[in-house]
């Protein structure tokens, strides 16, 4: 069958699409182990889509645990050229309100221990990463979900800290003086290891909580999570439906994303180890063979 263009990586409380049709299940193997489930490849809006539960049906794999590297390699496997991560994040601005959807146009990564590149053991590389999220398609991403009515806002730093715990109330405080929009766990390293794999990657997140800075709103917990992420699972959906044709009529990429390795492989390419060009040929054949 053909192969998807655009691929989707469902947050907490985003588990499937129903409005994928022709749908097949792709359980892919990559060098890095498996993903976090198997890969439902459908046609939504007439474009061939890949749908991946980032957290495993039934949210059994925490942030950390997450296989971002098998995640991202699989996508990159079925063809997929551009993904959106739909995200759950907690607001340290007043305006931006829980049920609000943000995308965003920098990170800042308060991770630990994910790793965090395809790369090494003999071959080094070195992406740009001055825009972590495609302007092109976070335009695109913007578009489609203003179409759905929502409250929805373009631009702002993307805070991505380790978990699984919810911040302290002096993290909290000191996030916000350092200007950041929203936080979360899950935006890294996904959006660095999509970069190296020269897919555009754009973030969809939903406001869920003001996380436990503010004073007046309660601190997050799970329930007020799940419960503002089920209200706005709709208009996840539907901004997809509007997303999948936007993005079908990109026919040439000339964002960075698309060629973010021609330049970033510091290594002779004669002390490449044939091992590492037969496992990461996926993602760097056209560059060192």
């Amino acid at each position: 069958m053909e192969q998807a263009t655009l691929g989707v990586i469902g947050g907490s409380g985003v588990y499937n699409v129903e409005a994928l049709q022709d749908v097949e299940e792709k359980r892919v193997k990559t060098p890095f182990g498996d993903p976090s489930d198997a890969i439902v490849v459908g046609t939504l809006s007439g474009v061939r889509v890949a749908f991946l539960p980032r957290h495993g049906r039934g949210h059994r794999i925490m942030p950390s645990e997450l296989n971002s590297r098998a995640n991202i390699y699989a996508l990159k496997s079925l063809g997929v050229r551009y993904i959106v991560s739909i995200s759950a994040c907690g607001s340290m601005r007043e305006d931006l309100a829980p049920r609000d959807i943000v995308i965003p146009d920098q990170i800042f990564d308060r991770t630990k221990a994910r790793p965090s590149t395809f790369f090494g053991d003999g071959l080094v590389v070195h992406v740009s990463f001055d825009q972590p999220f495609c302007p092109g398609l976070s335009e695109l991403v913007y578009q489609a979900v203003k179409k759905t009515g929502a409250t929805v806002h373009t631009g702002g730093t993307f805070l991505v800290l380790e978990g699984p715990q919810f911040s302290t109330k002096a993290e909290s405080r000191i996030y916000r003086q350092w200007g950041v929009d929203i936080i979360g766990m899950t935006a890294l390293p996904e959006a660095k290891l999509a970069r190296e794999a020269e897919i555009c990657y754009a973030a969809m997140a939903h406001v869920t909580d003001y996380d436990v800075w503010h004073e007046t709103e309660e601190p997050v917990t799970v329930a007020m999570l799940l419960e503002n992420l089920r209200a706005n699972s709709a208009v996840t959906k539907e901004a997809l439906t509007y997303l999948a044709p936007l993005v079908a009529k990109q026919k040439e990429r000339t964002c960075p994303c698309a060629s973010a390795l021609s330049s970033a492989i510091i290594t002779q390419r004669d002390l490449i180890p044939a091992a590492i060009k037969k496992r990461l040929g996926l993602l760097i054949s056209k560059y060192v063979y």
